[in-house]
């Protein structure tokens, strides 16, 4: 069974969708991603199958089974014991309230040089679950690229998408959407949009890098299974908390930061951080974790 399911997966990675089914596929390759995440944290019960080189001792001491649905946002959390109560113990003092603060500042107190301010563009702030989205003529618009593009629009320079100012004003958008419990709810509703997705899954289950290991080989297959000290967290709710505020970074970052991040880990080229290549990568990424909660910002080590 969880062969086939993780084949499912991969099957129809580069089909083209007809009219009038333009996330049909996407659709269907979300279903079989979380059951096949569902079925692998289900039960103690012939967990070895999914984590052979994993010891018992560990399995049976320090994973969470029964995991459903928005369990999932937690990422690695959801399923390992100990990292939650470190995870917990962090958040309790969150490091990045300031940035939340900084974040709410940009967006109702700051003006552009032309009088206007990011609430002409973005009326309401508790939009980060519905990013990215296509645009005909545009392609895929991150929150990121939204935000750059209405900076320009009003005379102003755009900003560093990796850090600073625009991940502060992400972490304000995040924060207001989880405040409102909305969820995340990306749109293909078009051909051209269908083709972007696809080619964003064909990104993340490519092997690149000298060490030719694709995103899925550590997300997907590798979810739960531990790199050192850490355990690998699930492509199922993999975006819903950024930005992020790393431990390794001493400060918050956007999903495009650690993303490009990993492409240095897998022996990569990396790609720019407003590429189509980085867009159609977060386009499939984000609609992987369609319908669970918008849970940012948060702290990861």
């Amino acid at each position: 069974m969880r062969k086939t399911i993780v084949a499912g997966l991969l099957i129809g990675a580069f089909s083209v969708l007809s009219a009038g089914e333009f996330d049909a596929q996407a659709n269907k390759d979300l279903k079989a991603l979380k059951e096949y995440m569902e079925k692998k944290f289900a039960t103690r019960k012939g967990a070895e199958s999914y984590f052979p080189y994993t010891p018992k001792e560990e399995l049976d001491k320090n994973f969470k089974w029964g995991l459903k649905g928005d369990d999932f946002r937690l990422g690695s959390y959801a399923y390992n014991k100990n990292g939650k109560e470190q995870y917990d113990e962090m958040n309790e003092m969150p490091p990045y309230e300031d940035n939340i603060d900084a974040g709410e500042e940009l967006y109702k107190n700051t003006k552009f040089k032309n009088g206007k301010s990011f609430k002409d563009c973005f009326p309401d702030p508790a939009i980060k679950g519905e990013y990215p989205k296509f645009v005909k003529g545009k392609g895929v618009v991150t929150l990121a690229d939204a935000i750059n593009a209405c900076l320009k629009e009003n005379g102003e320079k755009p900003w560093d998408m990796a850090k600073g100012k625009m991940a502060d004003l992400e972490a304000f958008f995040a924060h207001a959407s989880k405040e409102k419990g909305k969820r995340y709810h990306i749109v293909i509703n078009s051909k051209e949009a269908a083709a972007a997705y696809e080619d964003g899954k064909k990104i993340y289950y490519s092997q690149r890098g000298y060490l030719k290991l694709s995103c899925a080989n550590c997300h997907v297959q590798g979810a739960g299974k531990r790199v050192r000290n850490e355990y690998l967290s699930p492509l199922y709710g993999q975006v819903t908390h950024f930005p992020v505020y790393r431990l390794a970074w001493e400060e918050l970052g956007t999903l495009q930061r650690r993303i490009k991040g990993c492409e240095k880990n897998q022996g990569e080229t990396t790609h720019k951080l407003d590429s189509k290549w980085m867009r159609d990568l977060i386009y499939f990424l984000t609609y992987m974790s369609n319908g669970l909660p918008v849970d940012g910002p948060d702290i990861r080590k």
